[in-house]
C-alpha cells in the first residue's frame, strides 16, 4: 500500500510549489486508508531517554509541523514521530517562496521561519491523541519577536509536558535571527538550567518528560565542546545532531542551490555524520545521541548509527524516495544484523566514530 501511494502520489506532489505538495502530502496521509505497518522485528527495539521505541527511525520536525498526523506516520512504521517546530503564539513564518527542492542535488532549501499554528492549537491535537499511544516528541521553539526568548521555552516546556514522549529544544534553525546564538556558552547555560528547571517543576503532576537539545551541524569544535559540557552539566536527556546546514558544499549542481536558508538532504550527509562522531566522543555515554541530515538509504542510516546515533531521524529523504524509504531501511539494518550475528541495532551504536573524526573534514 505504501509503494502504491508513493507511485501515485509523487508525480502530483512534483508538479507542485514544494510547499504545496507538502501541504497535499499531509493531507494524503490524513485522509489515506493505510494499514498498519508489520510488527517490528525486537532486534530493532531501542531504549533511549527513558522510552522504549520498537525501531530507531523517527521523522524529523519539520514534516508535521501542526502535529496533523502523528498517528498516520506511527501507523506506517516510523518508530517515534517529532512534530513542530511549535511557538507559543502562532505566527507566519517568512514570506513564500521559502521550500526549494534541488532536485539535481537530492537536496531541500527552506527558509520557513517557524510557522507555527500556536501552543494551544497544537496542545489540543496531542491531547486528543494521548490515547493512541506510540512516541510523540515535540519540538519548541522562541516566538520571532519574544522579548525573552529563554521564557517561550520555558512556558512551552511547562505546557506540553504532559503529552509529549519528549521534548526537543531547538535553538538551531538558521531562519529565526539570532536564534543560534543561544548556543552561546553563557545563554545555553541559564536556557537549560531553567528549562530543566521547569521540568522539574512540573513532573509531580505530568510525569517524567525528557528534555532534548537540537544542535546546528556548523557550530565549531570549540563551540561543541561547551554545548556538549553544559548539556551534560545541565543533565539534558539526550541532543539532536543537527540541524540544516547554512553551508554551501562546493560541488552544488541546482540553480537553486544558493537560495537562502537552512541545506538538507543528501549533501548534509558527511558534515551530519562528522559533528554526529564529534559530538558522540565528547558525550562519553553520557547520554543518547539522535543522528539527523542527508539519510537517503539503508546505507547511510546504519552509518549514522555507527557514528554514533542510538536514534535517526529522515525527512528529505522522503521528498526523493518516498515512504517506502522507511521499510528500505529497516530491511538493511535486519541484513546487517543477520551478516554480523549481531542480536540488536544498539551493537553498531558509535562503532566508527573514532574513524569519522579522524577523517578529513567534509568541504
Amino acid at each position: 500500500m505504501i509503494g502504491l501511494l508513493d507511485r501515485l502520489a509523487r508525480p502530483l506532489l512534483y508538479a507542485l510549489d514544494p510547499e504545496d505538495a507538502h501541504r497535499l502530502a499531509i493531507r494524503l496521509l490524513q485522509v489515506a486508508p493505510l494499514p498498519p505497518a508489520a510488527p517490528d522485528d525486537a532486534r530493532l527495539a531501542t531504549r533511549a531517554f527513558g522510552l522504549n521505541f520498537p525501531n530507531p527511525i523517527g521523522i524529523a520536525a519539520g514534516f508535521d509541523k501542526h502535529a496533523e498526523i502523528a498517528d498516520a506516520l506511527l501507523r506506517v512504521g516510523f518508530g517515534f514521530v517529532e512534530v513542530g517546530t511549535i511557538t507559543p503564539r502562532p505566527q507566519p513564518g517568512n514570506p513564500r517562496p521559502r521550500l526549494f527542492r534541488l532536485d539535481a542535488d537530492q537536496a531541500v532549501i527552506n527558509r520557513l521561519g517557524f510557522n507555527s499554528e500556536g501552543a494551544d492549537t497544537v496542545l489540543r491535537r496531542l491531547a486528543a491523541h494521548a490515547k493512541a499511544g506510540g512516541i510523540v516528541g515535540i519540538n519548541v521553539g522562541a516566538n520571532k519577536d519574544a522579548t525573552d526568548r529563554v521564557a517561550d521555552y520555558v512556558g512551552l516546556i511547562e505546557k506540553f509536558a504532559a503529552v509529549a514522549s519528549y521534548v526537543t529544544v531547538n535553538i538551531s534553525s538558521p531562519n529565526t535571527p539570532g536564534l543560534r546564538d543561544m548556543q552561546q556558552a553563557a545563554v545555553l547555560d541559564d536556557l537549560l538550567a531553567r528549562v530543566i528547571d521547569a521540568r522539574e517543576r512540573v513532573t509531580k503532576n505530568a510525569g517524567p518528560t525528557s528534555v532534548l537539545l537540537k544542535i546546528a551541524p556548523d557550530l565549531s569544535l570549540p563551540d561543541l565542546d561547551d554545548v556538549v559540557g553544559i548539556a551534560r552539566a545541565r543533565r539534558v536527556d539526550g541532543m539532536i545532531v543537527g540541524n540544516t546546514t547554512v553551508s554551501r558544499p562546493a560541488n552544488l549542481r541546482d540553480a537553486q542551490s544558493q537560495q537562502a536558508g537552512g541545506l538538507s538532504g543528501r549533501p548534509l550527509l558527511r558534515l551530519a555524520d562528522r559533528m554526529l562522531a564529534e559530538t558522540y566522543v565528547r558525550v562519553e555515554g553520557v547520554f543518547p545521541l539522535v543522528g539527523a541530515g542527508g539519510i537517503d538509504s539503508g546505507a547511510n542510516a546504519l552509518g549514522k548509527i555507527r557514528a554514533g546515533a542510538s536514534l535517526i531521524q529522515i525527512y528529505s529523504g522522503l521528498v526523493f524516495r518516498g515512504l517506502g524509504l522507511v521499510g528500505q531501511i529497516k530491511a538493511a539494518m535486519l541484513a546487517a544484523l543477520a551478516r554480523d550475528g549481531s542480536r540488536s541495532i544498539a551493537d553498531y551504536v558509535g562503532a566508527d566514530a573514532a574513524a569519522v573524526t579522524a577523517e578529513a573534514w567534509p568541504v
